[in-house]
């Protein structure tokens, strides 16, 4: 008799050649929808089950003189050998450790690259966490798995702990900063290499925060709405590969370096902003957020999270703008006196919503237009709770009559096409 999981492959087997020659090109726009969401919880039941099968696959390997049970699933299967080992990697980390995350698999509540951020995040804890912290941690982030996507949730995941423990969580969190900036210093360095073909290769590596201010400062010169090189003059519609406008962007960066106030100031380009409580500036072991380098690869590019001694350093240089919390700040509520946002109520937007609000969006805030909820013809007032951050396209769309606009109780906006 044949085990209940095969049996049940080969219904679903059976059931996906029905459907196999269907044209959803004909589907209704809520039956596609409706079908894209149901398919996105069947296939994060099966991940489930495969990983569950894998986990308990050692013998197959055995049997076979395989390497382990990846090497045997890469060469039968013809996946990836480095893809089929972070899969028994967390097949054996769902079986042992992590039952709230296979069980959200299990029920289609959380997808696959969720529950790989989640273990990420859970293994990333200080080894000194208790287990029970742990569990709770894990069950919040599967929680937060049904609102957020696998990039929002790693960032809430590097701060669980402000959520399950937050009496240990600013200490932990220093520590860790701590350790990864001392080991940053360390691995820092930089090559120049002539191609001989008029060029000259620059390599490098540097801290997180190095690269942020380093990216902040060329996206002074990368705006999409600026044509940067003048090759491209002659075609307005033109639009320059990223890595060429961060060439491009450095190469202007040199040439705005004021010569005469190296190497006390470097001479910055634009505004970098480090966020941090007043209480977290006086204290020793206390953490900071430095504000830029929207487009740099890698995840929580937005922001990154510095310690308060290096905040403190970076507030004596040139350029870097510390927003102290709970200290003086500038005037954010203009009222009815001036229609567009000042630059400190931009700085304060840009901190607040990070990217553009609309629903689903993740174009940088640096890039996104600061628009009135309520119009400012309608009396609406220039201030912080009228204003949210739209990209050019959703700022369009708000304006748009043929879209309503709804703003979430998460700050977030909803729109719907008029019917």
């Amino acid at each position: 008799m044949a085990h209940p999981i095969l049996t049940a492959t080969e219904q679903l087997h059976a059931v996906l050649t029905e459907v196999a020659e269907v044209n959803p090109t004909f589907m209704a726009t809520s039956d596609k929808a409706a079908a894209l969401c149901a398919l996105g919880r069947v296939q994060a039941r099966l991940d489930e089950l495969r990983l569950r099968v894998l986990a308990g696959a050692g013998e197959v390997a055995a049997e076979t003189g395989s390497r382990d049970g990846a090497a045997w699933l890469s060469h039968t299967t013809r996946v990836r050998v480095h893809d089929a080992r972070a899969d028994l990697r967390l097949a054996r980390s769902l079986e042992t450790r992590y039952l709230a995350v296979a069980l959200g698999l299990r029920e289609g509540r959380v997808n696959l690259a969720q529950a790989v951020v989640i273990t990420q995040s859970l293994d990333d804890l200080p080894r000194d966490t208790p287990g029970d912290l742990v569990a709770e941690a894990e069950q919040v982030l599967v929680g937060y798995a049904e609102t957020f996507e696998p990039r929002q949730l790693a960032r809430l995941g590097r701060r669980i702990l402000d959520v399950v423990a937050p009496n240990i969580a600013e200490a932990a969190e220093a520590r860790r900063l701590a350790a990864l900036e001392d080991d940053a210093r360390r691995r820092t360095r930089l090559t120049l290499r002539r191609n001989g073909d008029g060029t000259t290769r620059l390599t490098g590596l540097i801290s997180d925060a190095c690269a942020t201010r380093l990216a902040t400062y060329l996206e002074a010169f990368t705006n999409p709405r600026k044509r940067i090189d003048p090759l491209d003059a002659a075609d307005p519609l033109v639009r320059l590969t990223y890595p060429r406008r961060l060439g491009t962007a450095f190469c202007h960066l040199i040439e705005c370096l004021d010569p005469t106030r190296l190497p006390l100031h470097a001479g910055d380009a634009t505004t970098v902003v480090v966020t941090v409580t007043l209480e977290s500036l006086r204290s020793e072991l206390a953490t900071a957020t430095l504000t830029g380098a929207s487009t740099l690869p890698g995840p929580d590019a937005t922001f990154d999270t510095i310690t308060a001694s290096q905040a403190r350093r970076l507030a004596c240089s040139a350029g870097i703008l510390p927003a102290v919390l709970g200290g003086p700040s500038a005037v954010l509520d203009l009222g009815r006196t001036q229609r567009l946002f000042s630059p400190a109520q931009r700085r304060a937007l840009l901190l607040r919503d990070q990217t553009c609000r609309a629903e689903g969006c993740d174009i940088p805030g640096t890039w996104s237009e600061a628009h009135h909820w309520a119009p400012w013809t309608a009396s609406g007032p220039t201030s912080l709770d009228n204003g949210v951050l739209l990209c050019s396209y959703h700022h369009h769309r708000a304006h748009d009559p043929a879209f309503d606009a709804t703003r979430l109780p998460s700050g977030d906006v909803r729109y719907h096409r008029r019917r």
